[in-house]
């Protein structure tokens, strides 16, 4: 686990996707009016009372992209402060299920990339962190 700076109150509880397909993972840009705009990220969102990690991504999934996932399982966790708060990403490998394509419902676009072509792309700070990390995650 990583922790870039001593952490501003209790952590917010987030999730996020390593979905993978062959040598490719899912990323998706962030919309230009939410925090961080236009920057990179894995799929994901809050933990919501009462959810357990696995459950909070199943669900965002199909919010922001309309993708039924499988096989879903806890593979990392970072812990990152930004200047306003410190979130706790617990990472959670998963693959779409059979004829479950995502389509960008959140965010301005979503591409297949490999890591080598993530680097080109500037990313939020805390999944930034996990791209070197992607060949640990495996299948």
């Amino acid at each position: 686990m990583t922790n870039k700076q001593e952490p501003i109150g209790k952590a917010i509880e987030v999730v996020g996707a390593i979905i993978r397909r062959g040598d490719t993972y899912l990323v998706g840009q962030r919309p230009a009016h939410k925090t961080q705009g236009g920057l990179w990220e894995f799929m994901g969102g809050k933990i919501e009372p009462g959810e357990t990690p696995a459950q909070a991504l199943e669900r965002e999934c199909r919010e922001e992209l309309d993708l039924e996932i499988e096989n879903v399982r806890i593979v990392d966790a970072v812990v990152h402060t930004y200047p306003e708060k410190t979130i706790r990403l617990t990472l959670l490998a998963c693959e779409p299920k059979a004829n479950s394509e995502p389509k960008a419902l959140e965010h301005q676009s979503i591409r297949w990339l490999t890591p080598a072509e993530m680097q080109a792309l500037p990313f939020c700070p805390a999944d930034a962190e996990l791209i070197e990390k992607l060949h640990l995650f495996g299948e």
